[in-house]
C-alpha cells in the first residue's frame, strides 16, 4: 500500500470500489454490490451519506452487545496500552481471568478448562480434535441441517450445502450426517406433536448409530439451537434424547454455542435451556461482541483430567489472544453486570408475539420461532401446502428480493434459502425493537401480493 493511499481519507465510493476490487468476498461472487459503512454505534450503523440502518441481524449475530459498547472499547483501549499480545504458553491476566470467569457461568462442578481459539471455526475443529483423542475414535455425527464453519473439518461436519466445495475432491469418511427435526418443514405441528417427532428422530438416530457402530464413534457434535440453517428449536425432549444415547454408548456430546450462546435465547449457554450438560461446548462471536476475533472450547472435569496426563495435540499461535480476551473480560462482565439474558426474556415479549403475529396474518409466513431474540421466519409460497419459497440448495430471487426491500426501509438483516432471521443486539429497548418490527410487516405485505399463490 503506498503511503498517499495509507494516509487519504476515502470516501465511502472510493472504499467500496476498493473492496469490490481487492476483497475476497465471503458467500458471494466477486465484484458485487456492498454498503460502505462509516460507523456504528448501538444497534445502529451508517454510511458515507449518512444513511442510517439498524442492524437487525447483530451482523452475524455477533454484535451481541451492539456497537462501540463504551466498556468493551475502553478495555481494549487499556489493554493496548500494556500489553497487546503474549504468546500462549505465558500466563496472561485477561486470559486467565475469563478462563475462570467462563468456567463459573457454565458450572464449576462440571466444567473445568477452557482453550481459546480464534474463531467458532477453529473452536469446532478442535472440540472435534479434543474428542478424538480423548475416545481414541474417528467418527463425528452432525446434523444435516446444521453449520460449524468453514474450516475443513468444521467445513465436513456442517450439513447445509457451504460444505460441497470442501467435499468436491470426496466426503471425509469419518464424519456422518444424521437428520435432526424441522417440525414445520417436516409436517408437523410444534406443541402438539413435539413427542412423536421426538420418538421418531431419536429412533432414527439409534438405529444409524448401530449401524456405523459406536465404537467407532467419538462424538456427535450439533448446534444448541439450529442458527444460520433458520433457528430451528429441536421438540420437547429431543436434545435430552440425544444426551441419552450418548451416555448409553459413551460418545461425547458437543454443543455448538457460536451463535446461540452469550445471553442469544435468554440463558448465558444455549444449552441451559435444556436439561443436559455437553461434554465440551465451543463458543466465540458474543463474547467479544466481534470486536476483536476470540472463540473457545470449554471442556468437562472429565476431559480435563484426560489432558493433564495426556498431551493436549492443540495449538494456535493466537490461542488466549491478550487484547482479545481483555475484550471478554468486558463482554462477559456487561452480560453478568446488567443482566442481560433478563432484558433479554423482556424483549422476547415483544419480537415472539410480533412474529406470531405475522405469521397468522400473512400468506407468506409460514412458521415464526423465537427464543429470547434469536428468531426466524419461514417464508413459504402455498400457506396450505407448505411449499417452500426456497427449498433447500436453491436461490429463489424473490428471498434476495426480501432481503433488499428490508435494506431500503433501512432495516438489515440475513437469512438463508427460505428463512428470514431476526436476531438483534441483546441491548435493544423496547422502543427501537416497536420503531423497526413494523417495517417487516410492510415487507412482507409486499410479499404476499406479489409473490405467494
Amino acid at each position: 500500500m503506498s503511503e498517499s493511499l495509507a494516509t487519504k481519507e476515502l470516501t465511502g465510493e472510493e472504499v467500496a470500489e476498493l473492496h469490490r476490487e481487492y476483497v475476497m468476498q465471503s458467500w458471494h461472487k466477486q465484484g458485487e454490490p456492498v454498503i460502505p459503512v462509516k460507523s456504528a454505534k448501538g444497534i445502529y450503523v451508517y454510511d458515507y451519506d449518512g444513511n442510517k440502518y439498524a442492524d437487525m441481524s447483530s451482523l452475524l449475530v455477533c454484535s451481541n452487545l451492539g456497537h462501540e459498547l463504551p466498556e468493551i472499547v475502553d478495555a481494549i483501549k487499556a489493554q493496548a496500552d500494556k500489553m497487546c499480545f503474549m504468546a500462549p504458553a505465558y500466563a496472561s491476566e485477561p486470559k486467565s481471568k475469563l478462563a475462570k470467569m467462563i468456567v463459573d457461568l457454565a458450572g464449576s462442578d462440571f466444567y473445568q478448562r477452557v482453550f481459546f481459539t480464534n474463531g467458532g471455526a477453529d473452536s469446532n475443529e478442535n472440540a472435534i480434535k479434543m474428542a478424538r483423542m480423548v475416545t481414541g475414535r474417528q467418527k463425528i455425527f452432525s446434523c444435516y441441517r446444521s453449520y460449524h464453519g468453514s474450516t475443513l473439518g468444521a467445513s465436513f461436519a456442517s450439513g447445509d450445502w457451504r460444505r460441497f466445495a470442501t467435499e468436491a475432491g470426496g466426503a471425509a469418511p469419518s464424519f456422518v450426517h444424521f437428520m435432526n427435526p424441522n417440525m414445520y418443514e417436516d409436517g408437523f405441528e410444534r406443541g402438539k406433536d413435539d413427542a412423536k417427532v421426538t420418538a421418531v428422530y431419536l429412533k432414527r438416530l439409534e438405529d444409524q448409530i448401530i449401524y456405523e457402530n459406536p465404537d467407532d464413534i467419538a462424538a456427535i457434535i450439533m448446534e444448541s439451537i439450529v442458527g444460520a440453517n433458520g433457528v430451528i428449536l429441536p421438540p420437547d425432549g429431543y436434545m435430552e434424547g440425544v444426551r441419552a444415547l450418548c451416555d448409553k454408548y459413551g460418545i461425547l456430546m458437543i454443543c455448538d454455542e457460536v451463535m446461540a450462546g452469550w445471553c442469544r435465547t435468554g440463558k448465558m449457554f444455549a444449552w441451559q435451556n435444556f436439561d443436559i450438560k455437553p461434554d465440551i461446548f465451543t463458543f466465540a462471536k458474543g463474547v467479544t461482541c466481534g470486536y476483536v476475533p476470540l472463540g473457545g472450547v470449554v471442556v468437562s472435569k472429565t476431559i480435563s483430567d484426560y489432558f493433564t496426563d495426556h498431551v493436549l495435540q492443540c495449538g494456535l499461535t493466537y490461542s488466549g489472544h491478550t487484547l482479545a480476551c481483555a475484550a471478554g473480560v468486558a463482554a462477559v462482565n456487561y452480560y453478568v453486570e446488567h443482566d442481560v439474558a433478563g432484558h433479554v426474556k423482556e424483549m422476547e415479549g415483544i419480537l415472539k408475539p410480533f412474529l406470531e403475529e405475522m405469521a397468522a396474518k400473512h400468506k407468506c409466513v409460514g412458521e415464526s420461532r423465537t427464543i429470547g431474540l434469536f428468531s426466524a421466519m419461514t417464508i413459504v409460497k402455498n400457506k396450505e401446502t407448505r411449499e417452500l419459497m426456497s427449498p433447500y440448495h436453491t436461490a429463489n430471487p424473490v428471498m434476495g428480493k426480501i432481503m433488499g426491500a428490508l435494506k431500503d426501509k433501512g432495516f438489515l438483516t440475513f437469512g438463508r434459502e427460505t428463512n428470514v432471521n431476526i436476531c438483534p443486539p441483546l441491548t435493544i429497548t423496547a422502543e427501537e425493537l416497536k420503531a423497526e418490527l413494523p417495517k417487516v410487516d410492510e415487507v412482507l405485505t409486499w410479499v404476499d401480493e406479489n409473490f405467494c399463490d
